[in-house]
């Protein structure tokens, strides 16, 4: 290994590419540069980020391409350059280990770790000299580098600390699975961090935070908390009319840098978009503001334009930057407006707040939240569509912002479930084809053998595949077994989550990121707080609530409840921060369990299927079947057969199960007669009006 060169040319990552030219001797991460850093004696500068990162190119720009940096970096350390979206497990080990330092996480990160890969400093971005508060990165480097050669003591103290530190974050916190009062709780006391004003947590700056949102939003529905459903509305309506949503290519930023939602940090990325879509799929169908509805619709429009790469795949992110400037490439001046505009300038500037001295720096955010948090009327909002596509035209020959096309297992996952969800809302056919194709290229590209591998991109599959990427595919396969019935959908989920017990599993409960053959991490964690995607162990105990209410078979309840109990303890001081497990909590004790049974696919079934997916049921777990099928003997609906061949519908909550149902209609009355998914007891009643019955041996056998 010739660590007195950069070694970043044969990297695949768009992110590494760009710093092959750096005068800094980056290396890959890689056992053989571990192995390297320890034969020579010297320190590890380990440097992560993405491609899409503002503040990485700042860094890169300031120093990594200066010669004289570059060249105390590599004479006093050996230089790992890290993509976190390619490991993002290795970046979890380093941000938690920045945080035990007493430092805010984020990208660039800069840590200084021993031949060992053991982290003792580190720190985000530092500029060249010092300011902002922070030291010149020059000073940083000798500082560093005199501390490891001269008081090594000080350095093994702090590796010993971290070390110790890092392993307890793995260790018991234990406690009982959250009980449907206990979720009700949680979400209500989340409204202490909302902001009432402008939507989303208070202060700045703010993220989407979809998983918090949907936890707000599905207590606020099962509890009927008007309070609850405002806020998470008027989030939404804040983030599809400010600035963080582009007006003309559609998505959503990563995050606004204000309180206002006006300013984006413009990075795009997928998986927050897929997020959203899911969220505003469940909320749609309490609320059906047609705002909803179109920014679903735009923002799988730029999905599909500018986010698939040939096989059907999804890629990762679009830049903030653009000719080294953030967000060049999506704001306007008044000038420019009105010289495309013409005579229609005027109307397009009063709806999206463009003036002479704009609302940024001098330029204009395109933006509706001074016009109003809904929609004009249909000919206006017509109009309006017709000058964004003159403004879209001309945008596109600008200098585009950077395309990290490396596609990800985890967040192709995470969009492929949302593209079908938004298929099955809105009856979008050619949606749920993109979603199946998508999921194909996953399922045969991004494999080996049985094993998921990580990141895809230049023809290359690499980078073994972590929780997060079994977990959101079982979740995807799951939700397209709902949409077609297929088996091979719930086969494969099973599989999977089969493989995620043997390389995952904790013995003392929950999941590591990191599967056991893994070798080249200091520790593996086991991630249960919801960051800007749910954590691995959510998603998993998701799942298998889910599985436990297809199959019937209590091997997958017992994991649930023993992955929720490992993380219990935590919950409640941290519920903010845990939203993803309380979900999977309600899943298991709150699950609407809906078996369709049809011949063929004819129009009826298909019209019962359009009624099923038009409810609001966030706990649902749909088993689509032939006459010859058979449910599993621990389905609450096993044994029940179609009424006289035609298509027939059960709805089942807890042991109890409706009368079938031959109708649409009848189907679509049925569903919304469940308040909230309140459980048993609300089903009996609706469905008999008489006194609720307490165990399942009072149920009356035609049930």
């Amino acid at each position: 290994m010739d660590l007195a060169t950069n070694n970043l040319g044969s990297e695949t990552s768009p992110y590494l590419r760009q710093h092959a030219d750096n005068p800094v001797h980056w290396q890959p991460w890689s056992t053989e540069v571990l192995a390297a850093a320890k034969a020579a004696n010297k320190p590890i500068l380990l440097s992560v980020g993405y491609a899409a990162c503002h503040w990485c190119h700042v860094m890169a720009h300031e120093s990594f391409e200066d010669d004289a940096m570059a060249g105390l970096m590599n004479d006093l350390f050996v230089n790992i350059k890290l993509d976190r979206e390619e490991r993002p497990d290795l970046d979890a080990v380093y941000q938690n280990a920045l945080a035990l330092l007493g430092q805010q996480g984020g990208w660039p990160l800069t840590m200084f770790l021993t031949p060992d890969g053991e982290p003792f400093w580190g720190g985000t971005y530092f500029p060249k000299t010092a300011r902002y508060g922070r030291p010149g990165f020059d000073e940083v480097l000798k500082t560093i580098a005199k501390l490891y050669a001269e008081k090594p003591e000080d350095i093994r103290h702090n590796v010993t600390q971290i070390s110790q530190a890092l392993q307890k974050m793995n260790s018991g916190a234990n406690g009982a699975v959250p009980s449907l009062e206990m979720i009700d709780r949680c979400g209500h006391g989340c409204l202490q961090i909302m902001d009432a004003k402008n939507g989303g947590t208070t202060g700045a700056p703010k993220f989407p935070q979809p998983s918090l949102l949907s936890l707000i939003w599905r207590t606020g529905v099962r509890s009927r908390d008007d309070e609850l459903k405002r806020i998470v509305k008027h989030s939404l309506d804040r983030m599809c009319q400010g600035g963080i949503y582009d007006h003309l290519g559609g998505g959503f930023a990563r995050y606004a840098v204000d309180d206002q939602w006006l300013v984006p940090h413009f990075e795009k990325m997928l998986y927050d978009n897929a997020q959203l879509i899911d969220l505003l799929c469940d909320v749609w169908r309490i609320d059906a503001n047609p705002l909803y509805a179109k920014r679903v619709e735009e923002t799988i429009t730029w999905i599909l334009r500018e986010m698939r790469i040939t096989g059907g795949a999804f890629t990762a992110s679009l830049d903030a930057d653009s000719e080294g400037v953030e967000g060049k490439f999506y704001v306007w001046t008044e000038a420019e407006i009105d010289a495309l505009l013409g005579d229609d300038a005027d109307l397009f500037k009063k709806f999206y707040d463009v003036s002479k001295d704009g609302n940024w720096e001098g330029n204009t955010i395109l933006n509706r939240t001074r016009s109003g948090l809904g929609l004009a009327d249909e000919a206006t909002e017509e109009k309006l569509a017709n000058l964004r596509q003159i403004l879209l035209t001309e945008r596109a020959k600008r200098i585009r912002p950077g395309w990290d096309d490396k596609a990800l297992t985890d967040w192709n996952a995470m969009t492929i479930a949302a593209m079908a969800e938004a298929a099955m809302t809105f009856k979008r056919a050619d949606w749920l084809d993109y979603a199946k194709l998508a999921y194909n290229f996953v399922t045969s590209t991004l494999t080996d053998g049985d094993r998921f591998l990580h990141s895809y991109r230049d023809g290359k599959a690499q980078h073994t595949g972590m929780l997060e990427d079994y977990a959101h595919m079982i979740r995807a396969a799951l939700r397209l077994f709902e949409c077609f019935g297929e088996d091979a959908y719930l086969r494969e989920a099973v599989a999977w989550s089969e493989t995620v017990e043997t390389l995952f599993a904790d013995a003392k409960g929950g999941y590591f990121q990191s599967a056991s053959d893994a070798t080249d991490l200091i520790v593996r964690q086991k991630p249960h707080m919801d960051n800007a995607v749910p954590s691995g162990n959510a998603i998993m105990a998701q799942n298998l609530a889910k599985l436990y209410a297809l199959t019937g078979d209590t091997t997958y309840r017992d994991r649930t409840e023993i992955t929720l109990s490992a993380f219990g303890g935590r919950l409640t001081e941290q519920f903010p921060n845990m939203p993803g497990l309380l979900l999977a909590a309600e899943m298991l004790q709150n699950p609407v369990q809906i078996v369709l049974i049809a011949k063929d696919r004819s129009q009826i079934y298909l019209e019962m299927r359009r009624a099923i997916f038009a409810a609001y049921l966030p706990n649902r777990a749909i088993t689509i079947l032939s006459e010859t099928d058979t449910l599993p003997a621990g389905h609450p609906a096993s044994g029940k057969t179609a009424i006289d061949g035609k298509e027939t519908a059960y709805v089942c909550q807890g042991p109890v199960c409706s009368a079938p149902v031959t109708t649409p209609d009848d189907l679509t009355k049925l569903l919304a007669d469940l308040p909230g998914q309140g459980g048993i007891r609300h089903l009996y009643t609706a469905l008999t009006g008489k006194r609720v019955c307490t165990t399942a041996a009072q149920v009356p056998a035609r049930l």
